[in-house]
């Protein structure tokens, strides 16, 4: 991360601008916390001694539990640490560092939910062949897949953006450093560097919504051909739990990266408004997708 900046840390505004709800955000941000790791570690736990759920599908899932422990924890202990405190800052290296592991293991859970849609495809439309395809050593490579391309389709980008040159501001409005704010603080010229940002995000995002599209749709079509609506009902429930999430995480990703570069005039709006879209899916979701599962997912619900 060699760089050029006059910024040796950055300080970081969060929810300042709402000093009266600092003790209920200090709250919310911990239940949250406590409650996805306690639910997203039973999942797993569940998954792995559960012998009825050692099956591609939960094995999946098991990965994307991982992924959300990671991805939470990212940015919401240092959250906790920082609203009690007047001034929140972090190191120029720690931002960089957060930006990383933020970027990568959301692109990660991109990709690994597009896989988890190709297994519901296969589940669905080659029923009697899924066993074979999708092995235990397939589902091994298509998970280690999914977080080697998320790292390799973001180092570049952050690589990048910390190289800029950081000249004197450094308030972040956000509640963690994420690579929009961070682009705006920058006096090299950040309109290139926004691009690079948003073409790797839409790669990623695209590409994923994409293969989920596809995937539903041929089963959509599979499911139509089944003459009985029990079977139907089935075939179904079996991706429901899956569409719910990668309809929550994508919309709120799109939102968020693929769309035009914020004008002057509209950029505290904008820079407000993606924060509270990050807060959608950097915390929210982390915490729904284990209930969203669980819930919905008769094999999970008698182990639990």
């Amino acid at each position: 991360m060699a760089n050029q900046t006059n910024v040796k840390e950055f300080i970081i505004l969060g929810f300042s601008s709402i000093p009266e709800y600092q003790k209920f955000l200090y709250v919310f941000f911990l239940i949250i916390y406590i409650t996805t790791l306690t639910v997203n570690i039973s999942l797993i736990i569940i998954i792995r001694y559960g012998k009825q759920l050692h099956k591609p599908m939960y094995f999946l899932l098991g990965n994307l539990s991982i992924l959300e422990l990671c991805y939470i924890s990212v940015t919401v202990p240092k959250i906790i640490i920082d609203i009690p405190r007047k001034r929140k800052s972090i190191s120029f290296s720690g931002c960089m560092t957060q930006l990383f592991f933020f970027t990568f293991l959301g692109a990660t859970e991109t990709i690994l939910l597009a896989v988890m849609s190709i297994d519901r495809f296969l589940a669905v439309c080659y029923p009697l062949r899924y066993t074979s395809i999708m092995s235990h050593k397939v589902c091994l490579m298509l998970a280690a897949l999914s977080w080697i391309f998320g790292f390799l389709t973001t180092s570049f980008p952050i690589i990048k953006i910390s190289q800029l040159h950081f000249c004197s501001a450094n308030v972040i409005n956000h509640f963690f450093c994420e690579s929009a704010p961070l682009l705006k603080l920058s006096c090299s010229d950040p309109y290139f560097m926004e691009l690079n940002v948003i073409i790797c995000a839409s790669s990623v995002i695209l590409t994923s919504v994409l293969l989920t599209m596809m995937s539903y749709g041929y089963i959509l079509q599979t499911i139509l051909r089944i003459p009985s609506a029990k079977g139907k009902q089935k075939a179904a429930s079996t991706c429901a739990s899956h569409l719910i999430v990668v309809t929550t995480f994508y919309s709120t990703m799109f939102a968020m990266y693929i769309k035009p570069t914020a004008s002057q005039g509209s950029l505290n709006k904008s820079v407000t408004m993606n924060k509270w879209i990050s807060l959608l899916y950097t915390e929210v979701t982390p915490l729904l997708n284990p209930f969203v599962y669980s819930l919905r997912n008769e094999d999970v619900r008698t182990k639990i």
